[in-house]
Order: C-alpha cells, then structure tokens, then sequence
C-alpha cells in the first residue's frame, strides 16, 4: 500500500512538471514571438523616444513614420475594480466605442494604451473622475500618420526604441541615427521607392476584393522592371502600426510578399518556357498534340477542367494554360536545365530586399530528383516562393533578361547629406534578349487572345499569366499529405509589354471564384490603368 502511494505522488508530480513544461514551451518558443512584441508594446508607454529618430517618407513627400510630442493615456486593468462604470466614463470623455475600451480594462495585461496624444481637455476630465489604475506619460512617441497603410512594409517601434518587422526593423540602426557607434541628436530620415498614391490604389483594390470576391487574404507586388524598385507592396489583411500592441496574432505583422510561402501555379509556365527558349529547344510555334492527360509512373496529370486541347503551338500552350503543354515544354529542356534555370531565376535564393526578414524555401522535396516533382512544377505546382521572389523572376523577361534586386528606399538624407541607393542589375544574362523578346510576344497573346483578356486596355500591348493553384493542406495548418479545394489565384504582367514601365504581380488568397480569369485579371487591369494615367505613360497604338 504504501509503494502504490509514494508511485501515485511521483506520478502526479512527473504530470504536473509535464504540464508546466509543456506550457513553458508554448509560451517561449511557440508564441515567443508574439509575447516578446506585447511585452515590448507595453514597455513603449515607460520608455517614450528620448530623441529623434528619423522619419519615413513615401516617394512623393507624404509622412509615413514620424515623431510626436505629447502624453500617453494608459490603463493598468488589474488596478480598476468597477471596470463596466469606469468604461462607461473613460469612453464618454475620449469619444471612444465602450466595448472597445472594457475588452481592453479586462485583459490580462499590466498596462493597456488607451490614447495617444489626448487633448488638454480630455486629460482634465480624466484626471476628475479620480479612478485608480489610470496614468499620462508624456514624451516623444513614434507616429504613424498613415495608419493601416504600408503597415506590413513600414513595420513598427516597438518596447526600448527598437524597430521591429519592415522598414522600421531593417533600418533600425541608420534611423537611430548611429553613425560609427556615436549617437546623433536625430537619425537621418529615409525617402522611398514606394509612391503613396499607387499603394493607396492597390490597397484600396485589396479592401474592395474582401467584400467582391471574400478573399481571405491578398498581396499585391509593383516593381519598376528595369530597376527594382518598388512602387508598392500591399497586403491584405494590415493593421495600425500605431496600435500595434492590440494585435491578437503576430503573423499579422508579417509581410506575406515576402515572409510567407505559395505555389505559384500557371504563372510560373513562362519560367518553364524561357529556359526552352533560351536554349532554343522549342519556339513560339513548335507544336505538340495534347491528349488531355500526361502519365507518369504512378500519376496522372490532366489539363485544367480535364479538358483536351488537340494540336497546339507553345505560344498556345501559354494562351490557353495548358499543364500537359508545360510537361511537354520541361522534357524538351531536360530536368538538369530545367532546375538550372530556376536557380538562375532566383528561386532557391532570397531577393535581398531591405526589409527585416525576408524567407525562401530551398524546396528539398522538388530537388530530389523524382520525375513527377518536374513534371507539376513545370505548370507551378510543387515548389514554393514567396510573391516577390515570382515578381522578381518575371522582371528579367520584362526587362530583355537582366535579374533586379527589389529595394524600397532610394534615398537616405541625414542634414546636409543625402546618399541616393543606385539599382543593383546582375551584369549577366539569365536569358537572352532575344528569348525575353519571343517570351513577352507570347505573353502578350495571352492577353489579346487567351485566359487574359480582361486585363486588356485599349492603345496599350500587355504581356502577362494568369495562375491557380491548389493550396496543400500542409500550407492550411493540416497534417494531411496532397491538396485541398482552397486556392491561391494571381496574374502577374507589365506594360507597356514591349517598354516596360511597371510589372504588377496580384495573388489573392481563396477568392470564391473558380480561376483567376475572374479574381486576379480584372484586379490587374484596374490598377495598371491606373498607373498608366498616372504615370501618362503613352500609348503603344491608337
């Protein structure tokens, strides 16, 4: 009796310390992330700038990240006893929504921010109502004009004056103003690539999908083909960096066109076809004859709709996005080439854009070599990329051939000093130039003739691709081998296709649509007419 008592004690104690670890784990490695930017979101309200740091300007002058001086109302939830009457109050004087404010009175938080910045009036009818667990602190604070725009890109400042995520993050050090160790009284400012009224669009485009098409998420990437730079990086869902520390999940502050994965789809076909071309093993008229299925081994790979196209040209393969035409188009290359030119492409690689935490995929489970794995990502399936990397990619058949890197500031100005960032172009071909010339002629047939005729403008030649791909449910969170319904539906293209002066790359996220005929193009076509009336780009023909 007493072994069974001392083995049932240690039991209990061997399960609790489980429990305790297991919760330790959680809290520091799962979510460590996430508590790490809470806790420094709250240290902000103690540690308010002590100078200036440097401010953030869209290419046209608009403020995108700026300093204030002022007070910080903030709330210590554990302090207020009576939290419904003390909401009723706090939220009649600041003009504030009463659920908001109680939700933020009951969380389990040593402080809550309450107000940035309130007015000399407010302050003293605050002050009146005497509550305990309310408090001011004035100092310089970080301020973000602009609220949920470019918040992924700008990123914040979060606890201890650090920049944490984007812009705010990558620069942390030249914004602090460090200069060979020493500290100056205000950190150079920094002006972008970025051009406010693009991403206005863009994003304005992203919001409209949400209620049109009940996307789930969104990016959409602008490049400058033959330079790099960004002309605008828009995310949907964002949120306000001002508020940072009110998120529920951190994953929001990360920028999905450059942290996070998606197979490209019928998108990533002209890869496939520019390095046959390139090599001159096909071109755009090489025919084959589709029998609507490919075997291989064991699987089976059928076109979009199982449907059987007959006797087509490679530039109808792209027209019609045919995947048994990209197969067909991947053999002729050869599977040594074929993985030779998507290094070349930059796929395997970082962009090295100037934002705080880039990712890319080596894509091991493609590299081993199996034919299947070759043959699906011939027509995008199989290998995962980030959006920008896929932009990036598609600048070099844009642009004659020449890989960009994509950079987001062009200007760093620190008094009477002002350094220019100068576009980095890789000086070797990664196709020749005639290849890109056949690859945008075939591109531009999608649109006149195939899935892309809605991303059509009058008096203009565009050269693009529309993709959907199915999303793994390894992607959704779902330890289950193959795919789901769900799907990741994008076009990508630039114009003029023949002098480019933008590329556009819009992917969203599980759009109730079947393709992305009917999500994707007509997004695309909005925001490059835009862009060619903004920028009064003229026009190819009349």
């Amino acid at each position: 009796m007493r072994n069974w008592r001392i083995n049932l004690i240690f039991a209990l104690i061997f399960l609790f310390g489980a429990v305790v670890i297991g919760r330790l784990f959680y809290l520091q490695i799962i979510k460590g992330d996430y508590y790490r930017a809470l806790a420094q979101g709250q240290q902000r309200i103690f540690q308010a700038l002590g100078k200036e740091r440097g401010e953030i300007f869209f290419h046209g002058g608009q403020i995108l990240a700026t300093n204030i001086k002022g007070n910080y109302l903030f709330a210590s939830p554990s302090e207020i006893k009576n939290k419904e009457e003390a909401a009723e109050k706090i939220s009649s004087i600041l003009k504030l929504d009463k659920n908001i404010v109680l939700e933020k009175l009951n969380k389990d938080t040593f402080l809550e921010p309450l107000k940035l910045d309130p007015t000399s009036e407010e302050e003293k009818l605050i002050k009146n109502l005497n509550l305990t667990g309310l408090y001011f602190k004035e100092g310089i604070f970080r301020k973000y004009p602009q609220g949920e725009m470019a918040s992924q890109t700008i990123g914040f400042l979060g606890g201890e004056e650090v920049g944490q995520y984007g812009l705010e993050g990558y620069y942390d050090d030249i914004l602090q103003g460090l200069d060979g160790g020493e500290k100056s009284d205000k950190g150079p400012d920094i002006i972008l690539t970025l051009d406010y009224n693009i991403q206005f669009m863009a994003e304005k485009l992203l919001k409209e999908a949400k209620e049109n098409l009940k996307i789930e998420g969104g990016q959409i990437v602008v490049l400058e083909p033959n330079s790099g730079k960004v002309l605008a990086l828009a995310s949907f869902p964002n949120f306000d960096p001002n508020y940072y520390f009110d998120a529920e999940d951190f994953k929001i502050f990360q920028n999905s066109a450059t942290q996070k994965f998606f197979e490209p789809g019928s998108i990533f076909k002209p890869i496939t076809m520019a390095g046959a071309l390139d090599q001159g093993r096909i071109t755009p008229q090489t025919t084959y004859v589709d029998e609507g299925e490919v075997k291989i081994g064991g699987y089976t790979i059928y076109n979009y709709g199982k449907k059987v196209w007959g006797e087509r040209t490679m530039t109808e393969v792209l027209e019609n996005s045919i995947n048994t035409g990209a197969v067909f188009v991947e053999r002729k290359l050869g599977s040594n080439l074929f993985l030779e030119y998507i290094e070349k492409f930059g796929l395997f690689e970082p962009t090295g854009i100037d934002l705080q935490g880039e990712v890319f995929s080596e894509n091991k489970e493609f590299k081993k070599g199996y034919e299947i794995n070759f043959a699906t990502v011939s027509f995008g399936q199989g290998i995962e990329i980030t959006p920008l990397q896929m932009a990036r990619a598609f600048c070099a058949i844009a642009n004659g051939g020449k890989m960009v890197k994509p950079y987001t500031v062009e200007k760093i100005v620190n008094y009477d000093k002002t350094k220019e960032i100068q576009p980095q172009i890789s000086p070797e071909q990664v196709i020749s130039l005639n290849a890109a010339s056949k690859l945008t002629a075939m591109l531009v047939g999608v649109v006149e003739n195939g899935f892309g005729k809605k991303a059509k403008i009058p008096g203009y030649y565009i050269a693009g691709k529309t993709g959907t791909a199915q999303v793994p449910w390894s992607a959704l969170g779902v330890k289950k081998k193959g795919y789901s319904e769900t799907t990741w539906q994008s076009f990508i293209g630039f114009a003029p296709a023949f002098s480019p002066k933008f590329l556009i790359l819009v992917k969203l996220d599980n759009p109730q649509t079947n393709t992305a005929e009917s999500s994707a193009v007509p997004i695309f076509k909005e925001l490059a007419k835009y862009i060619i009336d903004y920028l009064e780009i003229p026009p190819d023909y009349e």
